[in-house]
């Protein structure tokens, strides 16, 4: 596994319930390389007499502003990549945040040494992953959602036809409309209303109970006639993508100029012909192909999972409140960054959903062990298999995203490879090639067959025992056999 050369010295302690210490050393070399290359980054604004800007030597900046400021700019700068090669090279996988003590700042020629406190993945004490019975349920497509999937087809097929009478529901209307948001005195007294940019249209084609547009408008206009005209008062949504405009009052004046209906083209042999088939039999036949393909594409996702789920309940693994606590803030943090991206932050998400960020990490808790457990297990078993993708797996594994950048699979895994950026891909495709080991061992049983088992009571399976075990309580519900070997410790 080829790796960019560390610029940094590791030693892994580990100090108990998860947590490592990491003291990690930066040699004089690399930290003196970090200081010339921060100098003349402030060279370069530095205006010294007889120099040109920009042009003043490393060493001269380093004299005139001090070593003791420079280099402590420069390990502000380059701290997180210190972090990183640190934490590559002692091989844990983190879990939170970690406490960092960075001490003094060490003189000419000397190493800068600090460390690193952190929660890690933990470890599990495998038990059987192999040959587990696991419920798989059978594919069943009946014939209402054959018949869902066809009035959706015709749904897309139709044609709006002008409609002489007021608008409906699950009608289309062509409207222009004028925006006004609400300014001025927020008692009512003096309030004005001030058209904003990109708030008019016209000839817009607008389908009513298609909720596509801000609360309010379409069913302003539910009842509305041709050639009418009428006012809308309403309000942006709080997570509205144009933050100027979330949570304002607005006012839209809507002229009416023609409803439509959608008119569905008949279900016969010539609506079958139009989609490419014979007749609307085998229309039919292979609309209920597509649906059992699938069904059956999702079967297989929840049977990996159960089967990796079923391999987590035989295993031990100490996740301690702090590791999960740690998890939890980390998918809280996740899932906020992906908000961002839709334009949502996350005071109007808190304001969406009326909860507190406290009770949504508390919500998460659960979720969070079981993920801990489930990578925890999935190592164990890399190791325990001794897996390692080849460079035939990795080249189809980027194929993907090869075909997305427009380079050849071969290029994009060279460039990995020499930025230092293949563990990530190679330890996931691990990970998947471990589950694919569970699933293709497991045994699947009819899940009638699988509840009964689960609600069978035996000796070895008491409350008692189950509350005494945090570790399998916690663990999803799992499938007893008779043959299960339980320990007593």
């Amino acid at each position: 596994m080829a790796k960019v050369p560390a610029a940094v010295k590791t030693t892994v302690t580990e100090i108990g319930d998860s947590r490592v210490r990491l003291q990690v050393e930066v040699p004089p070399g690399e930290l003196e390389g970090r200081l010339a290359l921060k100098a003349q980054q402030l060279g370069r604004e530095l205006k010294l007499p007889g120099f040109r800007r920009g042009k003043v030597p490393a060493p001269l900046v380093i004299q005139r502003i001090g070593r003791e400021v420079v280099l402590e700019e420069a390990v502000r700068d380059t701290l997180s990549s210190w972090y990183s090669a640190a934490i590559e090279n002692s091989g844990i996988v983190p879990v939170g945040d970690p406490q960092l003590d960075l001490g003094e700042l060490p003189p000419q020629g000397e190493a800068l040494e600090f460390s690193i406190e952190i929660g890690v993945l933990p470890k599990a004490e495998l038990g059987e992953y192999r040959g587990l019975e696991v419920a798989r349920r059978e594919p069943e497509v009946t014939e209402d959602q054959v018949r869902q999937e066809i009035e959706s087809m015709r749904d897309r097929l139709a044609r709006l036809e002008t409609a002489e009478r007021q608008a409906a529901e699950g009608d289309f209307v062509v409207v222009d409309y004028v925006g006004s948001l609400a300014a001025g005195d927020s008692s009512g007294r003096g309030q004005q209303w001030v058209p904003f940019a990109g708030g008019e249209g016209r000839d817009q084609l607008v389908e009513l109970g298609g909720g596509n547009l801000i609360p309010g408008f379409e069913e302003a206009l539910i009842g509305a006639s041709a050639g009418q005209t009428l006012t809308a008062e309403l309000t942006f949504p709080a997570d509205y993508g144009n933050q100027e405009l979330a949570g304002r009052d607005a006012s839209f004046e809507l002229t009416v100029k023609e409803v439509k209906r959608k008119e569905l083209p008949d279900l016969d042999d010539d609506f079958a012909v139009d989609a490419g088939f014979d007749d609307v039999a085998e229309l039919r036949a292979d609309i209920h192909r597509q649906l059992v393909e699938a069904e059956e594409g999702r079967i297989e996702v929840e049977f990996r999972q159960a089967a990796l789920d079923a391999a987590v309940a035989r295993a031990k693994v100490a996740v301690t409140p702090e590791l999960v606590t740690a998890r939890a803030q980390e998918m809280w943090e996740r899932m906020l960054h992906s908000l961002a991206h839709r334009g949502i932050s996350r005071e109007a998400y808190l304001q969406i959903i009326g909860g507190e960020e406290q009770q949504i990490l508390s919500e998460m808790q659960p979720e969070a062990e079981l993920a801990l457990r489930r990578e925890a297990v999935i190592t164990a078993v890399v190791a325990a298999e001794g897996i390692s993708p080849n460079e035939d797996e990795l080249l189809q594994a980027l194929q993907p995203s090869a075909e997305r950048e427009g380079l050849e699979p071969a290029k994009l895994l060279g460039d990995l490879r020499a930025a230092g950026r293949l563990d990530e891909v190679e330890e996931d495709l691990a990970a998947r090639k471990a589950i694919d080991l569970i699933a293709a061992a497991a045994i699947p049983i009819p899940v009638a067959q699988a509840q009964a088992r689960d609600q069978l009571w035996t000796p070895e399976k008491t409350p008692a025992e189950a509350s005494s075990r945090p570790d399998e309580a916690a663990a999803p519900a799992r499938l007893w056999t008779p043959t299960d070997q339980r320990s007593t410790s």
